[in-house]
């Protein structure tokens, strides 16, 4: 059974840094476009950035940009995003998610229960 998991979230304070970690078991994530997806209460879901299966490709929302890096160990099955200075606009539950023919809130195939980050300011 396919399954990612989520990790490294937590509670850090304005200009503070993150590694969030994606792990993914029951299937290969070798063939996956992987991205990582951010919710904030009373927000719609966002795309943050996404990797290609080969990490060729990689884009970035706007607000991330020169601040988050997305990056993947295919031979471990994981997906990472290293977030540094971090905002309070960056409190948000995040998920990673994979699809073999997109990156986007609508078609991803298997997503993860997500991890929280808090950042105060």
């Amino acid at each position: 059974q396919a399954h990612l998991v989520e990790s490294g979230g937590g509670s850090v304070q304005a200009g503070g840094s993150l590694r969030l970690s994606c792990a993914a078991s029951g299937f290969s994530l070798d063939d996956y476009n992987v991205g990582w997806f951010r919710q904030a209460p009373g927000k719609e879901r966002e795309v943050v950035s996404c990797i290609s299966s080969k990490g060729s490709h990689i884009q970035y929302t706007d607000s991330v940009k020169g601040r988050f890096a997305i990056s993947r160990a295919n031979a471990e099955n994981m997906v990472y995003l290293h977030m540094n200075s971090l905002k309070a606009d960056d409190t948000a539950t995040y998920f990673c998610a994979a699809n073999v023919h997109a990156c986007s809130v609508w078609s991803m195939d298997y997503w993860g229960n997500g991890t929280q980050v808090t950042v105060s300011s």
